[in-house]
């Protein structure tokens, strides 16, 4: 649930990036941070876990539009894609705004995209919160890897509801900003609707 804060006259939303371990979670936000204007960001916050490559979350404000003339501010945060974190995903998931689902394009990281989503849809369920109605895109990261999985069968597979999706390549900047981009105006739509 997007907050308001009147004396600055900013609507904050809340954005996570949600997926399986080692999907490219954190390297979309690191690309995002790196390639937005200094002048429009603030920290990158990261709390590193006792194993390594895992992130608690990273905060990034992200100015963008207005409405009623309150600019909106928007908080990036990834969860952790190991299973045993699932207490830390459901407090990052609390007040959520948007979710981006990153999905590992490799053929053998089929079932943990799977095993992630579901987790995702329960996890939002138990805040009372649909993911039929919660705005959300879908990413394809590592599109560039030999192994990947033929993009029809995974959108069969992680997208059955036909949200917005994009290919990616994290790593480079490929698809990371349009994914960004689509969650975003998805949020303000709903932001609209909500305030109209």
């Amino acid at each position: 649930m997007s907050f308001i804060n009147y004396s600055s006259r900013e609507i904050n939303c809340k954005i996570v990036y949600y997926g399986p371990g080692l999907c490219g979670k954190t390297t979309n936000l690191q690309y995002i941070y790196n390639k937005t204007n200094p002048d429009l960001k603030g920290k990158m916050i990261s709390l590193a876990t006792e194993t390594e490559r895992t992130l608690f979350f990273d905060f990034l404000p992200l100015a963008l539009g207005q409405i009623r003339g309150f600019k909106t501010r928007f908080h990036l945060y990834t969860v952790p894609g190991q299973v045993f974190y699932d207490a830390s995903r459901k407090l990052i998931l609390k007040g959520v705004d948007g979710v981006v689902f990153v999905a590992d394009s490799q053929v053998e990281r089929m079932e943990a995209n799977i095993e992630s989503l579901e987790n995702l849809k329960i996890n939002l369920a138990e805040q009372g919160a649909d993911i039929d109605r919660t705005p959300y895109v879908v990413q394809y990261n590592k599109r560039d890897l030999p192994n990947a999985a033929p993009l029809e069968e995974m959108r069969r597979v992680l997208n059955p509801g036909q949200v917005p999706d994009f290919e990616a390549r994290a790593t480079v900047g490929t698809g990371v900003f349009e994914t960004l981009k689509a969650v975003a105006r998805s949020v303000l739509r709903d932001l609209k609707q909500m305030s109209g």
